[in-house]
């Protein structure tokens, strides 16, 4: 039995009109306010799903070192990414099908991303089509998130319509030649909705007779996706390229002989192979190994500012977040997205002033320590 005194907090989070002080509180909200089978697509990582939960329980390994008397009566959190500056080094990751969760979809993510001045990287699986994404955030900041099809001319035309729409690097997913594992939607036997439809590929896949994973017809993935394609995808476009994915210093190393402007230490949210590591705990030796050729970049798991604090200082340029925005977009839309982003923001200016850092270039690995439990 859940005592009254409980129940009554966890109604309260029902609320929508309640203040929602972090982010953990939209991800209850969420839960209670999706269905069943929606919430455990956003929610899913692959297999046991360890990867997915060590993304988050790797910052709880991570311990600050503060400096004090350091005078932080003014913070800056501004950040610059790929030459463009934005307010804060928390940007927005890819993530599918944001009309699940709010109706306006991605169209609501782009506003909040222009309002907060931030980076936002629209997925080739959004429920908005780039021109609908760029149209409702005409001054937004925007790159786009790349995958290869066999179908090469699909990721061709996808690549030269972002740079028509004013979207500013392409984002290489790398960790997707299959699908992983995710056992819960096999289970729900998942299905994007009837009325909505991947609407990048609107129209293209309308005759196929293949069974559809996650929106298009199966194996429609270019497994044989290799690094000579980094030279053809330079050849498509003049845009910079920003490979996602990369999780050793073999593949850092490679990435910069391949000329891309930059990494993202991904996992893909612990939902392609169970049994990675972190990325918190991986970006390290890619920073190492980088030296400041290109820029690097995580996702996956930054739940607080202190998280942001802690990836900056292992040498992290921006983070991106991915499922929280989703929690965002349920709870009020572009809104919720803002709350999120905001709270995210406030939270890491406070991190900051408490470890004794005044703006971004003070931030540096001698703020942390890794635990000895």
């Amino acid at each position: 039995m859940i005592p009254l005194r409980n129940l009554k907090e966890r109604s309260s989070l029902c609320d929508p009109e309640m203040s929602l002080v972090c982010l953990s509180d939209f991800e209850v909200y969420a839960k209670e306010h999706l269905p069943k089978t929606t919430w455990d697509y956003y929610a899913a990582g692959a297999d046991e799903c360890c990867t997915r939960d060590d993304n988050l329980m790797a910052y709880k390994r991570i311990r600050l070192r503060p400096r004090m008397l350091r005078d932080v009566s003014v913070t800056d959190t501004r950040a610059t990414i790929q030459g463009m500056e934005i307010s804060f080094p928390i940007g927005i990751a890819p993530t599918a099908f944001h009309c699940m969760a709010w109706h306006d979809g991605e169209m609501s993510t782009a506003r909040a991303a222009e309002a907060m001045n931030t980076c936002y990287i629209a997925s080739t699986y959004s429920t908005c089509s780039v021109e609908e994404i760029s149209a409702a955030a005409p001054n937004g900041f925007r790159w786009f998130q790349l995958y290869v099809y066999r179908n090469r001319k699909l990721s061709e035309q996808l690549v030269h319509r972002v740079e028509a729409n004013g979207y500013k690097a392409i984002v290489l997913t790398v960790d997707v030649p299959y699908t992983g594992k995710r056992r819960n939607d096999i289970r729900n036997n998942f299905k994007l909705p009837p009325h909505l439809k991947v609407k990048n590929f609107d129209g293209i896949f309308e005759d196929h007779t293949e069974a559809e994973v996650y929106g298009v017809p199966a194996n429609s993935l270019d497994p044989s996706i290799c690094w000579k394609d980094i030279y053809w995808l330079q050849s498509l476009t003049r845009l910079p390229i920003i490979i996602k994915g990369i999780l050793t210093k073999e593949d850092a190393e490679l990435a910069v002989e391949h000329g891309v402007q930059g990494i993202i230490v991904s996992n893909h949210g612990g939902r392609q192979l169970d049994g990675g590591p972190a990325t918190i705990d991986a970006l390290s030796e890619i920073v190492d190994t980088v030296q400041g050729r290109i820029e690097v970049y995580l996702d996956g798991g930054i739940r607080t500012g202190s998280d942001v604090l802690k990836a900056l200082a292992l040498g992290a340029k921006c983070v991106f977040i991915g499922r929280p925005v989703v929690w965002g977009l349920v709870y009020k839309g572009e809104e919720g997205v803002k709350e999120i982003l905001q709270i995210l923001n406030d939270e890491f200016r406070l991190s900051m002033a408490l470890a004794g850092c005044r703006n971004i270039s003070e931030i540096n690995r001698n703020l942390v320590q890794f635990s000895k439990l």
